[in-house]
């Protein structure tokens, strides 16, 4: 970890909604004025979209019906650790962008699903902030997760977070359901060993909790709004945390454990807004200090 250059750390699987979480960031950011660097964890994946089709169908080929992006041998895990270690120590690093779309494609100039060239990351930035599948990962001989300075998982219960991929990737991707099933099972076997091992490691956990019925996650017609859901709130070390704020701050949240707090879906981005602008302006003040 670092003081003078921090590094912030959000992680969770695909269509877990790290990205309302990064959304929440960049407003805090733009507030408090906070200049991030922000890293991408898919421009860290080993194979652009099209060799990860050839190497699937490879693998199938030979039985190997769990090939998939979570695994440490599909992603640059040691080069990931090298960015962090390497920010932490001078504010500096390299990284590169995945083409998600047609839109990001016309601004990078190459097809989507390819990756731009490696590119240093631009000086002068107060920290760098990283959302994508391994930012607290720890694996044989790769830790990502002791070079960051403050992590959060994003993990919703497991039904909603396949009825969130289900309905994301049908309506971006023209995937059926049928399709998305399969893409579960293959990963399933690398959730289970990589990504929940990482919610041991990280500060904070939302983990948000549907309170309808998603029995069947694979025809429900509707994602469960954050009206229909409860978020727990779990705090690695709960030292230093005021919990009675928080509690007269969120209306209807209540405590469920020592270092865990519950609170209405709807209620998410005012408490994330509540507990990580001081953590962030904490990570401020001691950069300004050491500098």
């Amino acid at each position: 970890m670092s003081v003078r250059h921090p590094i912030i750390a959000v992680t969770g699987s695909s269509g877990a909604g790290t990205t309302s979480v990064k959304r929440t960031f960049e407003q805090i950011f733009r507030r408090e004025g906070v200049k991030a660097a922000f890293v991408e964890g898919d421009s860290f994946h080993r194979y652009d979209r099209f060799e990860m089709r050839a190497l699937m169908a490879e693998e199938g080929t030979k039985g190997n019906s769990h090939f998939s992006h979570f695994s440490p041998q599909t992603n640059l895990l040691p080069e990931l650790e090298a960015l962090f270690a390497d920010y932490g120590a001078g504010g500096t690093g390299r990284t590169r962008h995945y083409i998600h779309d047609a839109e990001e494609a016309k601004l990078y100039g190459a097809e989507p699903g390819r990756f731009t060239d490696w590119r240093d990351i631009e000086a002068g930035t107060d920290l760098l902030f990283y959302e994508g599948l391994h930012g607290a990962s720890v694996t044989e001989g790769v830790d990502v997760a002791r070079h960051a300075d403050l992590k959060i998982g994003v993990v919703p219960v497991i039904n909603l977070e396949w009825i969130q991929k289900i309905h994301r990737d049908k309506a971006t991707r023209g995937y059926s359901t049928e399709d998305v099933t399969e893409t579960i099972l293959r990963r399933m076997p690398d959730y289970v060993r990589y990504i929940c091992p990482q919610f041991t490691e990280t500060d904070i956990n939302f983990q948000r909790v549907p309170t309808v019925d998603t029995s069947n996650p694979f025809v429900a017609r509707w994602i469960p709004t954050p009206d229909e859901s409860m978020v727990v709130i779990r705090f690695k070390n709960p030292r230093g945390i005021d919990f009675p704020y928080l509690l007269s701050m969120i209306q209807n949240s209540f405590m469920s454990r020592a270092n865990s707090i519950v609170i209405p879906g709807n209620k998410q981005d005012l408490a994330m807004q509540l507990l990580l602008t001081p953590l962030i302006l904490k990570l401020m003040d001691r950069k300004h200090r050491a500098g």
